[in-house]
């Protein structure tokens, strides 16, 4: 039985989440192996078990799936496909999956047949690319950002850092804007809208100055942007004032987006950064500007790991490196964070929030939702896994928001806004919430004893059977034991008891 929660994406970890997977080739019954595995490592594994027939016809098998992976013996598709059948629901669970009609939203009026979209990045920045992630699923794209000046990029651009199941935990890039001319990236949005009339294009846009602003926006709308997404916020784009050292400065954020409406009468999102200490004074700026929605966040600006040999950070090109953009799903709390300031911000409430950030899973994207977002940004993710990660993201919230009762995606915006205070001065204090050990699950590391003597209360010692025995006179409930158990055998008890004072 795989453990639940974390432990998922561990079972399957050894997976190398192959494209036109051997796997998938060799299976008799034609059960898609691969996409069941992909499902799992991104949570939704409710919606791979809907997808197996009644009967588990995986029991008998030979496993010759198990003989044709890549690194064979190292994945046990048998087993995993087991613990799908043993999680299969319902013949309604199906149809719920084949309904997402529940995922139809919009943004500024204009309809959206899901909430998730291209971030604007090398994942959106040609036709092929872009035609390819609509009929995979996507509701539009925001186009990488277009300016009417030259843009050259360095060799390498890109670095990650990993996490121990050796998947991209951050991802920094030094990357810049569209290479391509403005002429040729209005071709490419007039192509799009001719194909794909119903798919979403956001137009990210850069100027230099009031007039670039002006007339990039109108040659947008001109050729088929459905609105436009004005760029304050790329920490790759310094030099005279561009990019996130205009974002920081709320009167150019004012400037430049009034610029923009003066060359557009469609929607106007102002994209903003995350290297400011609040995003609030710069989103009502844009308000103030003519802006109808806004963007949020844009990447952090980073250092990644210096080489111990040449001293020098990574990407190493010829010797030097550049302060960049930090993204992947470590900045989702950052992400969220900013997310929540802007959906309470009285202010902006009537402003549509396009939150991104480390979304890779739909659990991400609901959090989003939940403090303010209408609409989800993707980028990293893609990067890492392809564009196929929609079908996970869409079946995902689907299903969650039918077993949850929702109508409408929209129904769960801001759900969460009431529950985040910005300081920790609201939060009770009278009591506690001890931990709970499963005895039967434990292994007997230690984990939870040398964590909580060297960074807790000492409260845990281990007897002489290696098990774990609680202290309660000295536990405060921290939950640091929780946080550090590797069989997840320590779980929140749940109930709340008044401290002896």
């Amino acid at each position: 039985m795989i453990p639940g929660g974390k432990g998922n994406r561990r079972f399957v970890q050894n997976c190398a989440l192959c494209g036109n997977a051997p796997c998938d080739k060799v299976c008799p019954k034609a059960l898609e192996p691969s996409r069941q595995i992909r499902s799992i490592w991104f949570e939704n594994e409710k919606c791979a078990a809907a997808r197996l027939p009644k009967e588990n016809v995986c029991a008998a098998c030979a496993a010759p799936c198990e003989t044709a992976c890549l690194k064979c013996g190292e994945v046990p598709i048998q087993k995993i496909m087991q613990f799908l059948f043993d999680e299969r629901k319902p013949d309604s669970v199906p149809a719920m999956l084949e309904n997402e009609t529940v995922l139809q939203t919009e943004i500024c009026g204009i309809p959206l047949e899901n909430p998730f979209l291209l971030a604007s990045s090398v994942v959106g920045s040609n036709y092929d690319m872009c035609a390819r992630a609509f009929e995979t699923g996507w509701a539009g794209v925001s186009f990488k950002t277009i300016c009417a000046f030259p843009i050259r990029e360095a060799s390498p651009r890109f670095s990650a850092i990993y996490s121990a199941d050796g998947s991209m935990m951050g991802f920094k890039n030094i990357e810049q804007l569209s290479d391509h001319s403005v002429a040729e990236n209005m071709a490419v949005f007039r192509q799009l809208k001719k194909k794909y009339p119903q798919k979403f294009i956001l137009a990210s846009i850069m100027g230099q100055n009031d007039e670039e602003w002006t007339e990039l926006a109108r040659q947008c709308q001109e050729n088929g942007a459905d609105a436009l997404e004005l760029n304050f916020s790329c920490p790759n784009m310094m030099e005279e004032g561009l990019g996130s050292d205009m974002g920081q400065v709320p009167a150019l954020v004012e400037r430049f987006t009034a610029a923009a409406r003066r060359g557009t009468s469609i929607p106007i999102l102002a994209k903003l950064t995350p290297n400011v200490a609040r995003m609030s004074p710069a989103a009502e700026a844009a308000l103030s500007g003519g802006a109808d929605g806004l963007s949020a966040i844009n990447t952090i600006k980073s250092l990644m790991a210096v080489n111990l040999d040449t001293y020098v950070s990574s990407p190493d090109v010829n010797g030097k490196s550049a302060v960049g953009g930090y993204s992947g799903n470590a900045v989702k709390p950052i992400a969220l964070r900013f997310v929540a300031e802007l959906g309470q911000n009285p202010k902006l409430r009537n402003m549509h929030l396009s939150g991104m950030g480390g979304v890779e899973t739909w659990k991400d994207a609901l959090e989003f939702m939940l403090l303010g977002a209408g609409s989800i940004q993707v980028t990293t993710a893609v990067m890492q896994y392809g564009y196929r990660i929609i079908e996970d993201l869409k079946s995902g919230l689907a299903y969650y928001l039918q077993t949850k009762g929702f109508k409408q995606v929209g129904d769960v915006v801001g759900l969460g806004l009431d529950s985040v205070s910005a300081t920790t001065d609201v939060l009770e204090r009278e009591s506690i919430v001890y931990p709970k050990f499963d005895r039967k699950t434990c292994i007997g590391c230690g984990r939870c004893e040398i964590s909580c003597m060297d960074g807790g209360h000492q409260a845990i010692r281990m007897d002489e059977r290696r098990r774990p025995i609680l202290d309660a006179k000295k536990c405060v409930g921290c939950h640091l034991c929780v946080l550090v158990c590797p069989t997840e055998s320590i779980v929140s008890a749940g109930k709340r008891i008044i401290k002896n004072c």
